[in-house]
């Protein structure tokens, strides 16, 4: 059994007894072929999470200042994050999401680039619109509804692909990357909007 999934059981386990998950829409993630799972973030809990509800492995970016902690770079290293270089253009970063793309992986990215401090959804970067653009990855949003609290339920919701079909046969431009982003946060706001509120039922 790889560290990867021993890592995942054992985050499975937490969310489970002391957080109550719930996972919802796993069946949108396609069985194959790259894709693209674009977060809300409001918690360090949100990676596990994000990769522990379905059962492909998910990749992810870390600053790169955690993996020069030596306990913590093997563990993040195991499930599957490598580094990038906050506040600047990390350029082998973005070689190594698009060669993972390439390679038929799940990618898992927050847009908005930073925890919510106050839950609510942000602003994304666009970032996430260069790789959806630059690849032919599905693009699936995903809703996180906490808060993280022992034995308060702790909800994701992965939505259907997004349709980026017409944006990628655009111009590329700024503007693209704009729109391209705004959708993408869109379908995540739509998500969390709606399961938000059947959560606190």
């Amino acid at each position: 059994m790889s560290y990867y999934r021993i890592f995942r059981g054992f985050f499975r386990t937490i969310f489970s007894l002391v957080f109550r998950w719930q996972v919802i829409g796993r069946d949108h993630i396609p069985k194959e072929g790259p894709v693209i799972l674009c977060a809300n973030h409001i918690s360090l809990w949100d990676p596990p999470l994000l990769g522990s509800g379905i059962e492909r492995q998910v990749f992810f970016m870390a600053k790169e200042e955690l993996f020069r902690i030596p306990v913590i770079s093997f563990l993040i290293t195991k499930f599957g994050a490598f580094p990038v270089k906050r506040g600047a253009g990390d350029r082998a970063a973005i070689r190594s999401t698009l060669k993972l793309l390439e390679d038929g992986k799940i990618f898992g990215i927050f847009p908005e680039g930073t925890r919510s401090k106050t839950g609510e959804i942000g602003e994304g970067m666009t970032g996430v619109a260069m790789f959806a653009l630059k690849s032919q990855a599905e693009v699936i949003p995903v809703a996180i509804i906490g808060p993280y609290r022992p034995f308060r339920p702790v909800t994701i919701v992965y939505g259907k692909p997004i349709d980026l079909t017409a944006l990628r046969q655009a111009k590329s431009s700024s503007d693209t990357l704009k729109e391209a982003t705004d959708l993408i946060m869109a379908e995540i706001k739509k998500l969390y909007d709606e399961h938000r509120s059947k959560q606190s039922v």
